[in-house]
């Protein structure tokens, strides 16, 4: 598959809808995710992006127990992406 800087990711979300996903029930998870993609968004690699949407489908008390270091995800990939989310925004 070719992949260049000028080609769209293949997420299944673009900037707007991604944007209505990360608007969460808690407020706690709205103050990550929000900022997270307005700043940091497009200057993630489409593996990232990929794995980012799949953080969006996780179940909102798990983000937060996640988030607030409570419990790690089972998923190295999903716990990365929370890590490096909740450093990059340093709420």
């Amino acid at each position: 598959m070719h992949n260049s800087a000028n080609t769209a990711p293949h997420t299944s979300l673009d900037k707007p809808r991604l944007r209505w996903a990360c608007r969460r029930g808690m407020l706690e998870l709205d103050v990550l995710f929000m900022p997270f993609v307005e700043d940091a968004w497009d200057e993630l690699n489409d593996n990232d992006k990929l794995t980012f949407e799949r953080l969006l489908e996780c179940d909102d008390p798990d983000l937060f127990a996640w988030a607030m270091g409570h419990q790690k995800s089972d998923d190295r990939a999903l716990q990365a992406m929370m890590m490096f989310i909740v450093n990059r925004v340093k709420v």
